[in-house]
């Protein structure tokens, strides 16, 4: 007797954007909550990410399902990092795309993330990178769907990032890039990188934007998040030039306008970013995740929150 297919999260939301275009949305996108494309076309799909653990990427399996039968037979990897990965091995039949830093840093990190919340029931998760790896940009079709993938870089929210837009819908996904009511998050990228890549994202001319995390929105969208960058980027350089540290320089901050958006203690990798940059160490090179994370729970009184 077959089982029953997996029910989606009651945190989810599937929206159509444009026809045939779906954003898979996990309220609220938090820490490891992120959102999901499902791209249909002609009897094909394809995907834009999974999700944290195997629980929820069954559910997006389930969803996908529900909106062509057949299994899509692509997943493009925004990024690297599990939650957007993991549930890669849900899709068997699918060929799994990124660019060629998000396999190499895939096979890499390992099960790392799952690592930082040893509380969270991730499933028995298999690691899969993608199998086809493109440097700048390449074009995937579903079905009469043109999606291009370009490379967002040298340094961003991560070192590998892709956007996935659909240039004649006018939908962008924008990965990690971009985030909705939850703290942009550059520790393993860059803060003026973060920026330049904003203003690249703008020059598309989207009009609809999925956020890597949160609800769907507009071109305001690269507007609040610029402005955070901009405020950490002004932080960091008055902390520098007064010897403050990171860590005591978050704590007497006011977030101001910022203190709604969730995931606020990523304030402190984010300094700790600019401060790298503002010493002359180049974009993108590696800091101490472990320590970050450290600080994170020093500055917040506990652990970051993952809900998946």
């Amino acid at each position: 007797m077959r089982s029953a297919p997996p029910e989606r999260p009651a945190d989810t939301r599937v929206t159509e954007v444009a026809d045939g275009v779906h954003a898979y949305v996990q309220h609220r996108g938090g820490w490891c909550l992120n959102n999901a494309g499902i791209l249909t076309d002609g009897g094909h799909s394809a995907l834009v990410d999974t999700a944290a653990t195997e629980r929820r990427a069954r559910a997006l399996r389930t969803a996908a399902l529900a909106r062509c039968p057949a299994p899509p037979r692509a997943v493009v990897n925004t990024h690297f990092h599990g939650d957007h990965t993991f549930g890669n091995f849900v899709f068997p039949e699918a060929l799994t795309i990124g660019h060629a830093r998000t396999r190499t840093m895939s096979r890499a990190a390992g099960l790392h993330m799952a690592g930082l919340w040893p509380d969270v029931r991730w499933g028995d998760i298999e690691i899969t990178p993608p199998q086809l790896t493109f440097e700048d940009r390449t074009t995937l079709h579903v079905g009469a769907l043109r999606a291009e993938l370009i490379h967002i870089g040298p340094a961003a929210h991560t070192t590998d990032d892709t956007v996935v837009w659909l240039p004649d819908q006018g939908v962008l996904f924008t990965g990690d890039l971009v985030m909705n009511g939850v703290t942009p998050f550059c520790a393993m990228g860059s803060v003026s990188g973060s920026l330049r890549a904003l203003e690249r994202l703008r020059d598309l001319g989207a009009t609809t934007l999925v956020p890597g995390h949160g609800p769907v929105g507009g071109p305001e969208l690269l507007d609040a998040n610029a402005a955070y960058l901009r405020w950490v980027e002004g932080l960091a350089r008055e902390g520098a030039a007064s010897g403050t540290d990171p860590l005591a320089l978050a704590r007497a901050t006011d977030l101001g306008p910022y203190a709604a958006l969730l995931d606020a203690e990523r304030l402190l990798p984010n300094l700790h970013r600019a401060y790298a940059e503002a010493r002359g160490l180049p974009e993108g090179c590696p800091l101490d995740v472990g320590a970050l994370f450290a600080e994170m729970t020093d500055y917040r009184g506990g652990p970051p929150a993952c809900l998946a």
